[in-house]
């Protein structure tokens, strides 16, 4: 077999990144992570910090070539790390957010109802599996890493630090985008030691299970990822512009959708066919291993909604209108987060606003306050007390929870960050108060 030429490519963020394998080339250079260029990392976080303009790839692409990072500094405290396993891995942080749609999470479970990235990303990689040749390389080898990676991802695979490393509290997902995002958006309080945290991590090894831990001389640098993410949730993630941002598109795809399922076409001008074709089919979960879904699904990126939302401003439907050019103008909401006890009063408080609001300014469709009046929360995901499962590997012989060798400030901090609720409005309304 001909030697592989081993391909560098530069990174801002890290270094240098090599690509190992003719393997992973052939999955960077597939349409399912190309598409990745096309969505962009923090979805609506450029309208508010306008260097954010990094992508998916990019991310992914830096995932990975940390993921070769945390297996070489493994290898060299004696894990060993099979050829397979690190090609199966390495696919597996390449791929990981394939699913995702355009503008990231802002769109997430909204043009096929209820179904995640991670379902989506699954049903492309299982896809792939079948069809092979899609990647111009049917060779066994190919499917046999895709179906490790599937198990490494979901934690199926014996050897359990593999799927740490990839989905876990310390995976190089999260130190990868903590680091992408604090460079773009320049929060530096997302700054953090990634390559501290990389060369202390190692594997214990317990009645047969493989533990990831880290080593005491890491601790600091991982309480500080901890409170970084934190801190990047309170500046970036949840930022109230970014919000109000994410409703504003959201309000113009719904309407559009509705506009079209209600045989109203010409009020939808100039959509993106790949676009019209997801408002007018509202695929489910049921449909997601249908060709023709994951066909359109890995044709939709960005450039559909900004053509489509742009065509949208001349509209002959007043909500559609406004909300297209609202987003297009960054003229957009109000975003409050109050504490449960009177976030209903002020949701009740601003629905006659809205509607006199509306009605004002000619909007007189009788659910039209529904798109401009919404109440809901944001908060992360996986946050709060799976912190306390990382170990620390104290002495070389025992693991110990990482709040014992903290003041256990930070911990106590990340178990009760709670989902913040929220209302949000025309601005409008309180210009007029």
């Amino acid at each position: 077999m001909p030697h592989h030429k081993t391909i560098v490519l530069a990174d801002p963020v890290h270094g240098f990144t090599k690509i190992p394998s003719k393997i992973i080339q052939s999955l960077l250079e597939s349409l399912e992570v190309q598409r990745l260029r096309r969505i962009k990392q923090l979805g609506m976080g450029y309208l508010v910090f306008p260097a954010a303009e990094h992508s998916r790839f990019s991310h992914a692409f830096g995932a990975m070539g940390l993921l070769s990072n945390a297996l070489d500094s493994l290898e060299s405290k004696g894990t060993e790390i099979l050829p397979q396993e690190r090609l199966a891995a390495m696919a597996a942080v390449l791929l990981h957010d394939i699913g995702h749609g355009p503008y990231s999470h802002t769109l997430e479970r909204k043009l096929i109802r209820d179904t995640g990235h991670e379902e989506i990303g699954k049903a492309l990689i299982e896809r792939l599996i079948q069809q092979p040749e899609r990647l111009k390389r049917s060779e066994r080898q190919m499917v046999e890493s895709l179906n490790l990676a599937i198990q490494m991802f979901e934690g199926h695979y014996e050897r359990s630090f593999f799927h740490d490393l990839i989905s876990g509290q310390l995976d190089v997902d999260r130190l990868d985008y903590l680091s992408r995002d604090s460079h773009f958006t320049g929060v530096a309080e997302g700054r953090i030691g990634v390559d501290r945290i990389l060369q202390t991590l190692c594997v214990y090894k317990d009645q047969g299970e493989e533990i990831l831990a880290i080593e005491p001389k890491g601790v600091y640098a991982v309480e500080n990822m901890l409170i970084a993410r934190r801190l990047m949730y309170r500046q970036v993630y949840l930022h109230k512009t970014v919000i109000a941002a994410d409703h504003v598109l959201q309000g113009a795809i719904r309407r559009a959708r509705d506009l079209i399922l209600d045989g109203k076409d010409r009020a939808v001008p100039g959509t993106s066919s790949t676009l019209k074709w997801f408002l007018q089919e509202n695929p489910g979960k049921d449909q997601l291993a249908e060709d023709q879904v994951l066909d359109h699904f890995l044709r939709l990126d960005d450039s559909d909604i900004t053509y489509s939302v742009k065509n949208w401003c001349t509209s002959k439907d007043e909500i559609l209108a406004d909300l297209s050019n609202r987003f297009i103008q960054r003229d957009l909401f109000r975003c409050k987060f109050r504490r449960r006890n009177s976030i209903q009063s002020l949701f009740e408080n601003r629905k006659g606003d809205v509607t006199d609001f509306l009605r004002g300014n000619g909007i007189t469709a009788p659910n039209a306050h529904t798109y401009y009046l919404i109440k809901d929360k944001a908060g992360p995901g996986k946050f709060g007390k799976k912190e306390q499962d990382i170990r620390v590997l104290n002495g070389g012989s025992t693991l110990e929870k990482l709040e014992l060798h903290t003041d256990g400030s930070a911990i106590q901090a990340l178990t009760k960050f709670k989902k913040k609720q929220y209302v949000c409005y025309p601005k409008e309304i309180d210009r007029q108060a």
